[in-house]
């Protein structure tokens, strides 16, 4: 973990109440797709935990959803603000687990970080193929962007008004991955558990307090005893998450 300022260059909105942020600053804190950054507000007592998108050696990229006041008060903000960032939170995915044709699935704001998973997974040499979730079509965003990798890119809306109706779930195959990558919403990824076939990596959205592990309220039970998600998590095993 490294606290760091970080100014904005960018926060614009892609969907409805979505945005994208992108920051520059020091990003050597962050060693793996799946980690996240805790975010200081002026005025609010606790930071706001977002994940990371993508980023490089001297930038970051956010995409966040407008869910409270927090995230309100970030989407008011212009390039050139300045803000207080604690980066390299949380574990991360382990891309070594992954096989040759690992399958990435997202929903809403987990998303974002499946996108630098899969530039990472390309530059091993790995194919993955990526199914995203949205409750509409107005609500899709990072689908061109997943596309111009070069991926095979599967869409499902809830409302049928974009790729296929359902939920993510009625797009996964049943043969043909090595592996699995998810994020999303417990009930999500309790359903893609039901169905997978393979082994994988679970990323929980969790509400947090401190976001590095001091405070305990993110503690959850797994097979081999109490992991804070903020901490030990947020990504899991298949194996050891307890529904």
């Amino acid at each position: 973990m490294k606290r760091g300022k970080f100014t904005v260059l960018q926060n614009k909105e892609l969907a409805p109440a979505t945005f994208r942020m992108v920051l520059a600053g020091d990003t050597e804190a962050i060693t793996a797709p799946g980690q996240f950054v805790n975010i200081a507000l002026t005025g609010k007592f606790l930071r706001r935990p977002i994940s990371v998108c993508d980023w490089n050696e001297a930038q970051l990229t956010l995409i966040y959803k407008v869910v409270g006041q927090g995230t309100a008060q970030m989407s008011q903000m212009v390039p050139g603000t300045e803000l207080d960032l604690l980066t390299g939170l949380g574990n991360g995915y382990d891309l070594e687990k992954s096989g040759d044709k690992p399958l990435l699935i997202g929903g809403g704001v987990g998303i974002p970080p499946l996108y630098a998973l899969a530039k990472k997974l390309i530059a091993q040499g790995k194919s993955p193929r990526a199914i995203l979730g949205f409750n509409r079509k107005e609500e899709q965003f990072l689908t061109a962007e997943f596309r111009a990798l070069g991926i095979a890119v599967s869409l499902t809306t809830v409302d049928g008004s974009l790729g296929i109706k359902g939920f993510v779930t009625d797009a996964m195959p049943q043969t043909g991955y090595t592996y699995l990558y998810t994020c999303g919403p417990a009930p999500m990824l309790r359903a893609i558990d039901e169905k997978a076939v393979t082994s994988g990596q679970f990323s929980f959205e969790e509400r947090m307090g401190c976001g590095f592990g001091a405070c305990m309220g993110c503690t959850c039970q797994t097979k081999y005893g109490s992991k804070r998600i903020c901490r030990e998590g947020p990504v899991l095993e298949r194996e050891e998450i307890l529904w």
